[in-house]
């Protein structure tokens, strides 16, 4: 399958300090081709090799005698390498994300992902909707996106609820888009994880923009978002 290829992503961490001793515990993510969702995830738990801190369990529930049995980072990393290969990179708070991950790489000696291929869900929706709340949580609620599966922070669910958002955040997305869709599913290292999340088609609503905060969204989407189709 040719097209433009987006990775979207999320991660659950041991903590804030990725420059520090906290570590990755957890990757998923779901594969776009010209925005659409492709079916293809990868996701996969990662042993920090150190102990989860109990208010960060709160969080996305992830144990260390869970993770202890899971592969550590080094072992994964080429995996996840080859996934991602030359596809741009979308996450929410994306320098939480690739920072940790970019961590992870730099430990083990190998490249590092670029800040020209990451497009950050978070200043696209702080660009749109500015003053208002930008958390996943609230833009699933404005965009009516079922999250009520998210009970923890979880790695995959957050990327297909992520993946959804993105959609909405670019202007809607066609009937057949589901992001459980069955064609084309392929498993990459995963591990049982929650449903995917999927709801019926709805028209894409107008969210008028202001003449300044369309300028300032045509800027950021010609600098960030590379060959996209409405452009094309």
């Amino acid at each position: 399958m040719s097209g433009l290829r987006e990775i979207v992503f999320d991660t659950e961490t041991t903590g804030f300090e990725y420059a520090g001793d906290d570590r990755l515990v957890e990757i998923g993510a779901v594969e776009l081709i010209n925005h659409m969702p492709t079916g293809v995830t990868y996701h996969q738990y990662i042993n920090p090799e150190r102990e989860v801190p109990e208010e960060v369990v709160k969080v996305h529930g992830l144990t260390y005698d869970y993770l202890k049995d899971f592969p550590t980072f080094d072992k994964i990393a080429d995996d996840w390498i080859d996934f991602v290969g030359d596809a741009t990179l979308v996450a929410h708070n994306a320098s939480f994300d690739i920072n940790f991950v970019n961590a992870e790489l730099k430990r083990l000696g190998k490249p590092e992902f670029t800040w020209d291929r990451v497009v950050d869900t978070l200043e696209i929706a702080r660009l749109l909707f500015p003053g208002s709340r930008c958390s996943l949580d609230a833009l699933c609620k404005r965009f009516e996106v079922d999250n009520t599966a998210r009970t923890f922070h979880g790695a995959l669910l957050d990327a297909q609820l992520l993946a959804e958002v993105y959609l909405e955040l670019l202007g809607g997305r066609e009937p057949s888009l589901l992001l459980d869709s069955k064609k084309n599913k392929k498993k990459v290292d995963t591990v049982a994880v929650s449903p995917s999340v999927a709801k019926n088609f709805r028209q894409a609503r107008d969210f008028p923009l202001t003449e300044e905060e369309e300028q300032v969204h045509q800027t950021f989407l010609n600098d960030k978002i590379k060959g996209a189709i409405w452009n094309l």
